[in-house]
Formats: C-alpha cells, sequence, structure tokens
C-alpha cells in the first residue's frame, strides 16, 4: 500500500490542479482526498487487509509486518499522470548493441515515463505474430506499460500490407512503418480503408524520398556549408498533402509524426476543423532546435525529417500550443557511439530522448510562456493515450483478497479512483544535468545542459520503478 502525500496533483484529462493525498493499493488509485484526510483510511485498509488475507484462519493478524503503508512525502512537488510517448525505438529485437527493451524501458522510467508504443523498424520487423509476441513479453518485465505497433507493410517495402486484422489481435496498439514512408499511393489508401474499419490509427512517417538527395539535414545554408544538397522541406509538405486527403476521404485515423516544417502544421490545423481523426506529434528537438545546430553538433543533431528553421520551429510551438499537434513524442532513437562518430553523411539519423523531454518541454514551452504546465502534461500524458486508446490491464479487486483476481482494461495518461497508479512526480524549477543516461546510448545534442523539472519518482502500477 502507498499514500502519496502533500502533492500538486495535476491531472490534465480531468482538470483537477490542486494539493491533495493519493491512497494506492494492487496497482490502482484507491483514493484520491484532500491533504491530511486519508491517514486513517489507509490505516483501516491496513487493519482489514493483515487480518483477511495475512491472518490465518483464526484471524489472527499479519505479525510479521509483511504488509505495510510506504509513504512519499510529495510536498513542493507535482503528482502528474505517469507520462506516455507513442513513439520510441527499442532497437529490439536485431539491433541490441544501440539499445534493447530493458535498456529503453529504464530511460523510460529515469523520465518519467509509464507507458511507450514500441516503433517496428527492428529485425525481423513488428510485421508479424511472433516477433510481436516476443517484444510485449519481454515488455512485460519491464516495470511499464510496453505497448507495440504493427508495421502498414511486410517488412516495410512498401509493397504488400500486412495481415493488419491477425496482427491487432496480438495487442497492437497501431500501424506504422515508421522510418519509411509509403509512397505508393494506392496502398496508401488500401490501408487507410482497413484501418478505418479496424478503428486503429495509421502512424505516418512523411519524407517523400523524390525530393532527398541526403536525408537527416535540411536543404539549405547549412547543408550547402557541408558541401550537400540535404532534404528538401517538400519531401514532407507533399506527403501530408496527399495523406490528408487520403484519410478525409477513407474516415482513417492518421498521425502524422515528427512534423517539421510550418506548411504542414497549417495543412493540419485546417484539416483538423472539419476531421478530427487527422492528429500530429512534434518531438522536443524539433520544437527546441534549428538546422544551424548541425554546424554546432554534428551528427548528433541529424534527423529524420531535420531540424530546419526558426519560422518552423515556431510554427511547431503554436501548433502544440493550440492543440494543432496534440502530442509531444520524443521518437527516442539510440545509435551507438561508433556509429555517430563516423562524418556526418554516413553516420544514422536520430537521437535520443526519454530522459529529456519533460525537461526540454518546461524549458521551451512553458517557461517561455507558450504554454501553461497542465498543456504541457496533456500532450505527454492523455493526449496521446486517447488517440491510440492505450490502456491497463489494473486487478478489479483493489484490496486484493479474492483468490482469482479479475482484471480490468482501464486508460492510461490520468489520474482517478479506480484507475492505474501511475504518476510521475517531480519539481517544475528544480534542475539537473542530462548525463549518465540510463539508455545504452547518448546520442544527444543536449547532453551536458542543465534542464528543469528534476523527477523525483516515477511509479507505475504502485510501484516505485525510478526513484532520483
Amino acid at each position: 500500500m502507498l499514500l502519496i502525500k502533500n502533492g500538486r496533483v495535476m491531472d490534465p484529462a480531468s482538470g483537477l490542479d490542486g494539493f491533495r493525498d493519493i491512497l494506492v493499493n494492487n496497482g490502482r488509485i484507491v483514493k484520491i482526498g484532500f491533504c491530511g484526510t486519508l491517514d486513517d483510511m489507509a490505516t483501516e485498509a491496513l487493519s482489514y487487509l493483515s487480518m483477511t488475507i495475512i491472518g490465518d484462519e483464526t484471524g489472527r493478524p499479519d505479525t510479521e509486518g509483511s504488509l505495510r503503508i510506504d509513504e512519499i512525502d510529495a510536498g513542493g512537488m507535482i503528482v502528474a499522470p505517469g507520462l506516455v510517448d507513442a513513439h520510441v525505438h527499442f532497437r529490439d529485437p536485431g539491433f541490441t548493441e544501440k539499445e534493447d527493451i530493458m535498456t529503453g524501458a529504464e530511460a523510460a522510467k529515469k523520465g518519467g515515463f509509464t507507458s511507450v508504443v514500441m516503433m517496428g523498424n527492428t529485425n525481423p520487423p513488428l510485421d508479424n505474430a511472433e516477433t510481436i509476441r516476443y517484444a510485449l513479453r519481454k515488455g512485460e518485465k519491464t516495470g511499464i506499460r510496453v505497448f507495440s505497433c504493427a508495421n502498414i507493410t511486410k517488412k516495410m517495402a512498401g509493397k504488400e500490407l500486412t495481415d493488419m486484422e491477425a496482427l491487432l489481435k496480438e495487442g497492437v496498439v497501431l500501424f506504422t512503418d515508421d522510418g519509411k514512408p509509403i509512397t505508393d499511393e494506392s496502398l496508401m489508401r488500401t490501408a487507410c480503408n482497413e484501418a478505418a474499419k479496424l478503428g486503429k490509427v495509421l502512424s505516418l512517417h512523411e519524407e517523400d524520398p523524390s525530393f532527398i538527395s541526403e536525408n537527416g539535414i535540411n536543404a539549405g545554408t547549412v547543408a550547402e556549408a557541408l558541401g550537400i544538397k540535404g532534404s528538401c522541406r517538400d519531401a514532407e509538405i507533399a506527403m501530408v498533402k496527399r495523406d490528408i486527403k487520403i484519410a478525409e476521404e477513407t474516415g482513417a485515423g492518421i498521425t502524422i509524426q515528427h512534423i517539421s516544417t510550418k506548411e504542414a502544421v497549417d495543412m493540419i490545423r485546417e484539416a483538423r476543423k472539419t476531421c478530427t481523426g487527422i492528429h500530429a506529434e512534434a518531438t522536443p528537438h524539433h520544437f527546441t532546435l534549428t538546422d544551424s545546430a548541425v554546424a554546432e553538433f554534428g551528427a548528433m543533431a541529424k534527423m529524420n525529417p531535420p531540424l530546419r528553421k526558426e519560422s518552423d520551429r515556431l510554427a511547431i510551438i503554436e501548433g502544440l500550443a493550440d492543440g494543432t499537434i496534440e502530442t509531444i513524442a520524443t521518437d527516442h532513437a539510440p545509435h551507438t557511439k561508433e556509429e555517430k562518430s563516423r562524418e556526418i553523411t554516413k553516420a544514422p539519423s536520430g537521437i535520443i530522448g526519454l530522459e529529456t523531454s519533460l525537461g526540454l518541454g518546461i524549458r521551451e514551452l512553458v517557461h517561455k510562456g507558450y504554454m501553461d504546465l497542465m498543456t504541457l502534461l496533456s500532450r505527454m500524458s492523455c493526449q496521446p493515450a486517447d488517440i491510440y486508446d492505450l490502456m491497463a490491464l489494473v486487478p478489479d479487486n483493489e484490496i486484493g483478497n479474492s483468490d482469482k483476481t479479475v482484471y480490468n482494461e482501464l486508460p492510461v495518461g490520468r489520474i482517478y479512483e479506480g484507475g492505474p497508479a501511475d504518476f510521475v512526480i517531480f519539481k517544475e524549477e528544480e534542475t539537473w544535468k542530462a548525463e549518465n543516461f540510463a539508455s545504452k546510448a547518448s546520442n544527444t545534442p543536449f547532453t551536458g545542459q542543465e534542464l528543469p523539472g528534476k523527477i523525483h519518482f516515477t511509479i507505475c502500477g504502485g510501484n516505485i520503478v525510478y526513484q532520483g
């Protein structure tokens, strides 16, 4: 049993923002009450447990003390829903020298995330039931809620659809070929029709390769200084325009991943006026940096789609602030030190992001006045959870005294009585240094930076999985 006391509870889903105590047992939130009102309830519940569960047939109490009330004094801290990231690369199976599901989960815990969705550009890819089962089984051992995508096309080759209906039965939560665009318009339309039928969202990497000479670096002055052409912004614009049209015509739900151009933001804003099934996500690096970072950090600032201009960065921030872009996702993309040390045109694209995401959001969006903290938390918790219908298996019997536990599927990314006991507890103004990463990788331009929002506890299913 866990009693979280004196914290400022902020739940974007309900709008709750106040000082509360939260009583947790058996993975669920038992009660939310004003500070100081739950101590007696906790004591009574513990007494009941000691007599009925640990006690023997004579009703003797738990004299061994195996049941107890753990307390966290969250005074001066914010208690928010465990963060949700619907776009992470754990590289498992196939590329575990970069990251694996266990180490990726440790990075998530350190960053305050209790729910993540793994992308499928693994080896083998997540286009078959066996690999998806492997990933989900391993995810169950991490202590957090690890969800999986399934690929849209077989081997992510963009030629033939997977059996989306069959893969959905394996428990996947979305479909994506992230890392590769679906360039075949007819195939994309078929995928949208199937996704609409199944009621699932397609999460789309929108870069038309016909506009790209060397990916990962924006076409412009920085690319020219490197002696390359780079990636033209039209690569994103053209595909976003095409796929918005297809989604509107088919009724499919789509997410434009890691949006990078102001034109794409504008198109999505207009489309969402009449089509609420069109979504977008932004990464912390795209709302923090521009392509000038490539000149400073080299391959550490190389990513797909690339960092673009200041006007694009500001448009992304505006889109996050006004709700055009509903979610923040890290696109956590680990690579080895050797890979990122190659010359920039040969180094792989992508950076890690789970451990720095909350801090960058607070520094760049909240402290600079673009949005309040509640809005930031919504983009990082209930909104991605709602788009992909992310549910946790939670014991139905809150006391836990049933011979056979019954589980309910309940929404994550929010704080409510009876719901999953998933929290991040942090101090908004307290700073910390981005170093000593829990990830296997350290490929990020943010290494060594002082960031706000020091995380003190990450709690998933009522268990403390990270304590800073």
